[in-house]
């Protein structure tokens, strides 16, 4: 098994590219999230939303874990139990 790193430190917002690869895609998108979760984006961003995104938002999130990442995966790799 191959266990790929997705850091994002240093990488610009203009090394996001998606459509090409898979390999570009996971990489573009753990730099596009990375980049989005970043406290002054948060602060601006999260007063601003409605309840409904809010929910949307974890929703979608919890849905994606849900699916994707065993009960011990979503403890340990989220939950950091």
């Amino acid at each position: 098994m191959t266990i790929r790193s997705y850091s994002a430190a240093g990488q610009a917002a203009a090394s996001i590219c998606f459509g090409m690869d898979r390999a570009l895609d996971e990489q573009s998108l753990a730099i596009f999230l990375q980049r989005a979760t970043s406290d002054e984006l948060l602060a601006t961003l999260i007063p601003r939303l409605g309840e409904g995104e809010v929910e949307a938002v974890v929703d979608f999130f919890t849905g994606l874990m849900r699916k994707h990442l065993s009960k011990q995966e979503y403890h340990r790799l989220f939950l950091g139990d």
